[in-house]
């Protein structure tokens, strides 16, 4: 009898724990009532708090889209860029949306979406800087600042393996403001944020050194065992692009600086 007794309590366990692996993060948002998002603290144009104290953004503009044709509110939770997908990982986060590249070592740990932009790591510097050529940053007494675990940061390392690289905890504003305060002579980060970035200096202050340096994918993210979420996500964007509502956030917060005069 005991043995059955046992035998019975480790089948619920098992199936317990079935039942919470399974478990539909879609269905409970909708239960819920709130669609939870994590998203860079600073991160033009796709997530900042702009001149009225309030979040916007291509990226916030999309959830907020999301979480109407949910039909629940939505509640975004600021992060550092190195605390995004701690966040979503730990479960305070249904969902990661930001500029984040979709790369093989960070889908080791979260599941992406499909790209829904697709941007590349560029260089800036300030204005009338004798650098103005990639190859001139290959060099021991050049210092790059690039974000800790961005994109940016392997690019440079991988092409100017001869040149300081300084790594920055924050979002991209932080690489602009090294530059500018003379704690780097070159930031390397994806050109969307770093033309984002620069409106929020002097106009002319600061130039991109030409040429891209890699493709990116840009992609959002959910926790690996939720792929309908993920699935969900990818629909939307089907969705967005076939109305046209995709394309009127992306010319005006990313091909574009219209954002600027309104935020």
């Amino acid at each position: 009898m005991k043995r059955i007794v046992s035998l019975a309590l480790m089948l619920c366990m098992v199936l317990g724990a079935v039942q919470t692996a399974s478990a539909d993060a879609l269905d409970e948002i909708i239960k819920r009532g709130e669609l939870r998002v994590a998203v860079q603290t600073q991160g033009p144009p796709f997530s900042f708090v702009d001149k009225n104290g309030e979040r916007t953004g291509s990226s916030v503009e999309f959830c907020k889209m999301m979480a109407e044709e949910m039909g629940v509110k939505i509640k975004f939770l600021d992060y550092d860029w190195d605390g995004l997908i701690p966040a979503l990982l730990s479960g305070k986060a249904d969902m990661l949306a930001g500029d984040m590249t979709a790369n093989l070592k960070r889908a080791l740990r979260v599941s992406f979406t499909d790209a829904f932009y697709y941007t590349g790591s560029v260089a800036v510097t300030k204005s009338g800087s004798e650098l103005t050529s990639w190859e001139q940053l290959n060099n021991p007494d050049v210092k790059i600042a690039v974000l800790i675990g961005g994109t940016g940061e392997a690019d440079a390392k991988r092409l100017f393996p001869n040149a300081e690289i300084k790594s920055y905890k924050g979002g991209g504003p932080i690489l602009l403001n090294a530059i500018m305060a003379g704690h780097a002579d070159v930031a390397v980060n994806d050109k969307s944020a770093i033309v984002g970035g620069m409106t929020s200096f002097p106009e002319g202050s600061m130039t991109i050194i030409p040429g891209v340096m890699s493709e990116q994918p840009l992609a959002f993210a959910v926790r690996p065992q939720d792929e309908h979420l993920r699935q969900w996500i990818n629909l939307f964007f089907k969705w967005v692009k076939a109305d046209g509502r995709y394309d009127a956030n992306i010319d005006y917060w990313v091909d574009s600086l219209d954002w600027k005069k309104d935020h």
